[in-house]
């Protein structure tokens, strides 16, 4: 349907709107010119006191009435409609997972935020909610994981819910370590629909399993089993990172400690599940990543809209007819002129 929209209202054929710039002018003509004279007088100067200022009046009410009735004639004939238009959006058929690491070592601030230092966990979250933000036809859910895993969200595609649910991200809510294959075990747990097209786990850790009764490698030949990719990223700066410790005045100092990591672990959990294995050292590399994993898992969204209007001209007709009427009869009753 072809159409202009103002506000809530839409026009069908909106150009019939350009008539009403013809009222303006036919309101000048009529003031300029006048009627045609009923009486002819040679001299209208005995004539100027009489009533000559009601007579004015009235005679703009009445012009302005006829103008208002032609004006809504002229909208009626646009055809206004009110209504609005619903769009449905399916959702995309992916599921996806995020298994973060919350143990302790993800308190090293080798990470920036703006121009401040920032530990891991800060990074990953801020990364984490632009991710979120942008793919809003997921669903998405969160697996936090340390010494064992913690279900943050199960899969929704209430993505704002979700990201107020980061802030139960935490470190220490949960005994520390990392175990990375019960993470696994535990976010493929949640994929198990088997309506969605495509179904991944991003798994985010910054150290070498060490803790839970499942192996990495284990949990990631039975994600691939139920039809999950698994997207691996190795969080941390290499050798040495800066860790903020407590001296025994209670200030915070920052010792450098040696960044612990099996690389290996990781790209063969991304391989053996039909994934990816990707390394952050900074903020930047790691929205990088998120950004190259949002762009390898697109698929094709279903939109439908539905229009729902309610047609106004009717309003607009009756509108004009009544200030037609009471043009008339006003003319012809309480304000007759002279023939």
């Amino acid at each position: 349907m072809n159409g202009m929209e103002l506000g809530g209202m839409t026009f069908q054929h909106p150009w019939v709107l350009s008539l009403l710039l013809l009222l303006p002018a036919i309101a000048w003509l009529k003031g300029r010119f006048g009627g045609t004279p009923g009486v002819v007088f040679s001299s209208t100067g005995a004539l100027e006191k009489i009533g000559s200022r009601r007579r004015s009046r009235v005679g703009g009410l009445l012009t302005s009435l006829a103008l208002v009735a032609l004006a809504c004639f002229t909208v009626a004939a646009a055809r206004p409609q009110l209504g609005s238009t619903i769009t449905r959006v399916e959702a995309s058929g992916i599921d996806i997972m995020l298994a973060i690491d919350v143990s302790g070592s993800m308190k090293a601030e080798d990470f920036s935020i703006g121009n401040q230092r920032a530990n891991r966990l800060d990074a990953v979250r801020q990364v984490t909610e632009r991710f979120i933000t942008e793919r809003p036809n997921d669903r998405i859910g969160i697996v936090a994981f340390a010494g064992r895993p913690y279900l943050v969200s199960p899969l929704t595609l209430d993505h704002e819910w979700l990201i107020r649910n980061l802030e139960r991200v935490q470190i220490g809510l949960v005994e520390d370590g990392t175990a990375i294959g019960s993470a696994i075990a535990s976010a493929a747990k949640r994929l198990e629909n088997k309506e969605a097209k495509t179904k991944l786990i991003v798994l985010l850790t910054d150290g070498d399993n060490n803790a839970g009764k499942v192996m990495p490698l284990t949990a990631a030949e039975a994600a691939k089993a139920l039809g999950i990719r698994i997207y691996t990223i190795g969080a941390g700066t290499r050798g040495n990172a800066p860790y903020p410790m407590t001296d025994a005045f209670g200030r915070t100092v920052y010792r450098n400690v040696p960044v612990e990591f099996d690389e290996n672990v990781l790209k063969q959990i991304a391989s053996i599940s039909g994934g990816q294995y990707f390394r952050a050292t900074d903020t930047r590399s790691l929205a990088e990543i998120f950004g190259e994993i949002d762009k390898l898992e697109k698929s094709k969204i279903e939109i439908e809209k539905i229009a729902q209007y309610e047609d106004l001209f009717p309003w607009f007709l009756m509108a004009g007819i009544i200030f037609l009427l009471v043009e008339t009869v006003g003319s012809q009753t309480l304000w007759r002129r002279l023939p």
